[in-house]
């Protein structure tokens, strides 16, 4: 069994504000494009383990000083929007994804951080489950008086696809539940998956019928269940664990354990490797034993999960950013095999970064052929482990050189080291491109003008003239969580761009009348067909009319990520307020721009972002001629009828009955809006012992204050 090790990641070491507010927006970007290849374009270019990394070095940044929280760049959205081809079912209880570990230290931190939460004792009995991590589809079924109603995939969380009628061709999924004590209303939810044995016969099918096989037993449990064809899923022998549920009238057990038996006796599959666990070693010990056992499983699993075994402590726990803090998925250690790098290219992002791709000479990575790989940047590829990436710093990477390259989960791998030994002796240092690739742009790397240091990311100066960056927003802005168009993907927007149809965002609105007075119309070029181009109409004419988060999402503003976009529209309520704030906070000393860094999640470095951006002419001109064409829709009003429901609550001072985190995590439950600073806009300060300029600022702007006491006589002890 493999012993484990801490994914490469630098400490902290206390910084001073200005070198941590340069790493920290240095890491915003890097988080960003990551976020951007995964979510948007399914083309993710590093592991779990170094995303993760990532995230926790931005973190730990922000724990020490909390003036930087920014936490719109880390990735707390889940999924991908559900695609146009299927009805949709808008999830009761959001389908959420797990928080990441790949070390031993990170599990025992897990449960010590839920112990300090929850104020429990390190000698106190705390249980936990740990179940193998199903490598599938997740998958959520409604029942109501026993019987299945819908299906639905998890979607963005939020919103899923109906795949109710391929559902009910899979066997291990009851149309009708058994036992006395089966919910009115139950969702339950799980993995759909396939066998080793079945992929492989399916496969064996693809290629006898001249058809592209599948990467792996995920990629084929995922497009069977999403066939728009019930048949040809009923020809696939897909199959189902329950672990989990989302909205239930009556609780037919209050721990998670229970939870899963009681979903065996409703006629469910539950994994016969779920176990109870008391301590650390015990869920170490699970896991040892999972993967020693995983290649005799018959099917994919990619870790183990732990969860708090008590619900009641669940509740309390609650979640945090696209995760509940009651659970931790810990992921097998990464695969990795050796080849040649054969070349080096640069792609530019929609920022301008020039971002370097390893062309590789093929090789099976943990069954899946893979030709390219991630070198991060200029950095890197000399060989500075800036973030602690390298294996061994100072190695640089050369064209011809035999890497070895790492594969975790179903992402693009990293070249992770350099065989030194192999390397040709006529093998010169790699030089990194000084102008950019599509216009011929200097390319530079800023210097933050506080401390001196250098970005790691080198960047196109050509702006609004590199096509690459204008290429790249226009394919921001349709991409999933921004207009999630469908039928305009990447090649329709290059090919659209590179015939001068769609330069700017506002271009896609009006191609259609425009389309309608050429003499060469779509319809009758290459690859696109009356059809196709009657859908691509029809789905821009359905993205007329869209929600604000999306809306402002998609303008592509640096460090403005899909978290963030909501956290503003949520504030803003319409876009128009949003505008008008923006513009207003131009002068650092407003109170627009006090209240723009009181959101929770928005801190000054995305408020200096979103000022830029509205601060530029080019900018405003685009969004009048934009807004001419679609309608913003304004943020959902709070349906809760908490007496806190839609109010700006500040939390300050040492807190006694409870921990900051559980104190936001009760506060948003209830509707609520938390920040992180006081100013005109905020409605209730609750103070502990210990309050200091909050409490000054509070009675500075006339705002509500209270002790905890007055907050749970005002909201109950929820």
């Amino acid at each position: 069994m493999s012993q484990q090790k801490s994914p490469p990641s630098d400490p902290v070491e206390r910084p001073s504000l200005e070198q941590a507010r340069d790493e920290h927006a240095t890491l915003a970007r890097e988080i960003a494009e990551h976020d951007k290849r995964y979510y948007e374009e399914d083309a993710p270019t590093v592991a779990d383990a170094e995303y993760d990394a990532l995230r926790r070095r931005y973190e730990a940044l922000e724990a020490q000083y909390p003036e930087l929280a920014a936490a719109d760049s880390l990735t707390r959205t889940v999924g991908a929007k559900p695609s146009e081809k299927f009805s949709k079912i808008r999830h009761r209880v959001a389908m959420l994804s797990l928080a990441n570990a790949f070390a031993d230290e990170e599990v025992v931190d897990f449960v010590e951080r839920v112990r300090r939460f929850l104020q429990i004792k390190p000698d106190a009995e705390l249980l936990f489950t740990a179940e193998p991590k199903i490598d599938g589809l997740s998958l959520s079924l409604r029942y109501e008086a026993g019987r299945l109603v819908s299906a639905a995939t998890r979607g963005d969380g939020a919103v899923g696809e109906d795949v109710t009628a391929n559902a009910r061709t899979v066997d291990d999924i009851p149309q009708v539940l058994k036992g006395r004590d089966v919910p009115e209303i139950v969702e339950v939810r799980g993995e759909v998956y396939l066998s080793h044995v079945d992929f492989a016969a399916i496969n064996e099918r693809q290629a006898a019928a001249g058809k592209q096989p599948f990467a792996n037993p995920r990629n084929a449990a995922a497009g069977s269940l999403r066939q728009l064809d019930p048949s040809i899923t009923a020809s696939r022998p897909l199959h189902f664990f329950a672990y989990g549920w989302g909205e239930i009238s009556t609780m037919p057990a209050d721990t998670q354990f229970g939870m899963i038996e009681a979903f065996g006796r409703f006629g469910f599959n539950t994994n016969p490797w779920t176990r109870l666990c008391t301590t650390v070693e015990e869920l170490l010990a699970q896991y040892r034993a999972i993967e020693a056992e995983r290649a005799t499983l018959g099917y994919d699993i990619d870790g183990v999960v732990y969860k708090v075994n008590a619900l009641a402590l669940q509740a309390r726990l609650g979640f945090v950013s696209r995760s509940p803090r009651w659970a931790l998925a810990h992921k097998f250690p990464a695969q990795q095999a050796t080849t040649i790098l054969d070349a080096i290219d640069i792609n530019v992002g929609r920022t301008g970064s020039l971002n370097p791709l390893a062309r590789l000479r093929p090789v099976t990575v943990g069954g899946v052929v893979v030709s390219n790989a991630t070198l991060h940047n200029e950095d890197y590829i000399r060989g500075i482990g800036g973030n602690g990436e390298m294996i061994r710093d100072g190695v640089d990477i050369r064209i011809g050189d035999t890497v070895i390259v790492q594969r975790a989960g179903d992402v693009i791998p990293k070249v992770l080291d350099v065989v030194l030994d192999k390397r040709p002796p006529d093998s010169m240092p790699y030089v990194f491109p000084t102008h950019c690739p599509a216009c011929g742009s200097h390319a530079v790397r800023e210097v933050n003008p506080r401390t001196g240091k250098e970005d790691s990311v080198r960047r196109c100066t050509g702006g609004l003239i590199c096509p690459a960056q204008s290429r790249e927003r226009l394919k921001h802005f349709v991409s999933r969580n921004a207009f999630d168009i469908e039928g305009l993907g990447e090649q329709r927007i290059d090919e659209l761009f590179a015939d001068d149809l769609v330069r700017a965002p506002q271009d896609i609105f009006t191609l259609e009348a425009r389309n309608a007075g050429k003499l060469q119309r779509l319809e009758n070029r290459d690859r696109w067909g009356a059809t196709s181009v009657k859908n691509l109409f029809a789905a821009i004419a359905a993205r007329r009319t869209i929600a604000i988060n999306r809306f402002i999402f998609a303008l592509g503003i640096p460090h403005v990520g899909d978290t963030s976009a909501k956290l503003l529209g949520r504030h803003f309520s319409t876009f128009e307020a949003f505008r008008a704030a923006a513009r207003a906070a131009a002068d650092p000393a407003s109170d627009a721009y006090a209240e723009l860094t009181s959101i929770g999640g928005i801190g000054a470095v995305v408020a200096d972002a979103i000022v830029e951006f509205f601060r530029e002419a080019h900018n405003e001109e685009l969004l009048d001629a934009l807004l001419a064409e679609v309608t913003v829709e304004p943020a959902e009003a709070v349906t809760s009828d908490s007496p806190v429901a839609g109010k700006t609550v500040v939390f300050t001072g040492a807190l006694e009955q409870m921990t900051r985190e559980e104190a936001k995590a009760m506060a948003e439950r209830l509707g609520a809006k938390v920040a992180g600073s006081v100013s005109k806009k905020t409605d209730i300060v609750v103070a502990g012992p210990g309050a200091g300029s909050k409490l000054n600022k509070a009675k500075e702007f006339d705002v509500q204050v209270m002790d905890e006491d007055g907050w749970f006589a005002l909201v109950g002890r929820t």
